[in-house]
């Protein structure tokens, strides 16, 4: 077993021609296919580790494994074929932190991985998710392709299967996003459209202010919603520019708290006004460094409502204006 970038950016590639073969066979071959596309990406994932460092592939709680990643293998006389690497959804994760911003975070609901571990380990998959599966898998793989210095070749004969796939996931993230404009915009007409104006004006200020639990200890960014022009939040990660020396968000989601539009990463990039930029904190590197450790990253737990004893009062007149 040898761990190196080349030879798991190789395997990738067959992985991934084998994948679009059985796509193109058509349902009867798409357990093969979305089975091979999860392969392909695992493949490519750890390529990327691999050429930081072969380590980073391993299980981190198996020695035997990080001997043999680190060149010492003979010293216990280790075999490839004993060494233990980590799953397609921890390679996921560790790349992700490195690649903050170009790469959204794992979703808690994951069809690319649910499709992989479900053909390998009971044979089954969801029919209804093939199409989710290889948009999501090729989004991941073209962007590892940039950083590994891969050319488009990768995809071989099937270069224009994947251009037709990644249209048709564009398309179908414009439609969600349309359909989320839309009830947002229903929301607030229900919620505030009986207000007179200068009342109006007062209660979204109030109901603006609020915070989502899920994001305290990140700093956060105000930006008009693109339903109501409300003022919304962005939310994702943060991080040190050393080149100009300042602390910019890397959006990963927008809230609006007044209509109830929430925009995940892919979305924020097809607004008429994209929201999916950087944008600059206003604190300095000093303080950000003093408040978090370099490393340190926000993971979301897929609930970010408040709830409970964390629900925050909106005020009386919020409580008198709002209909439910």
């Amino acid at each position: 077993m040898h761990m190196d970038a080349e030879r798991l950016a190789g395997s990738s590639r067959k992985w991934m021609t084998a994948a679009f073969a059985a796509f193109s066979d058509g349902p009867s071959s798409e357990d093969m296919a979305v089975h091979h596309a999860g392969v392909a990406t695992e493949h490519l994932l750890k390529a990327f580790l691999v050429r930081l460092h072969p380590t980073l592939i391993v299980d981190g709680k198996d020695f035997n494994s990080m001997l043999y990643a680190a060149g010492h293998g003979a010293l216990l006389q280790v075999r490839g074929t004993q060494v233990k690497t980590i799953p397609l959804g921890e390679a996921y994760d560790r790349v992700q932190k490195i690649l903050k911003g170009k790469i959204p975070p794992k979703p808690k609901v994951w069809p690319l991985a649910d499709a992989r571990n479900g053909v390998a380990h009971c044979g089954y998959h969801d029919p209804s998710e093939v199409h989710k599966v290889f948009t999501n898998c090729i989004a991941v793989i073209d962007q590892l392709l940039v950083e590994l210095a891969v050319g488009p070749d990768y995809w071989g004969d099937y270069k224009a299967l994947h251009d037709k796939l990644l249209g048709e996931g564009v398309e179908a993230a414009r439609v969600r996003l349309e359909g989320k404009l839309a009830r947002a915009r229903r929301v607030f007409a229900e919620r505030y459209g009986h207000i007179n104006e200068r009342d109006r004006e007062l209660v979204l200020t109030t109901v603006a202010r609020v915070i989502t639990p899920g994001f305290i200890g990140e700093y956060s960014a105000s930006a008009a919603c693109p339903a109501c022009s409300s003022q919304g939040s962005l939310m994702g990660h943060n991080s040190v520019d050393e080149e100009r020396w300042a602390v910019v968000l890397t959006p990963h989601i927008f809230r609006c708290f007044v209509c109830d539009l929430r925009l995940e990463q892919e979305e924020l990039d097809l607004l008429v006004v994209p929201l999916g930029g950087d944008v600059d904190v206003d604190v300095s590197p000093e303080d950000y460094y003093n408040e978090f450790e370099p490393d340190e990253d926000y993971e979301p737990d897929g609930d970010d409502e408040p709830d409970g004893d964390d629900e925050p009062d909106y005020s009386a007149l919020l409580r008198a204006y709002r209909k439910r």
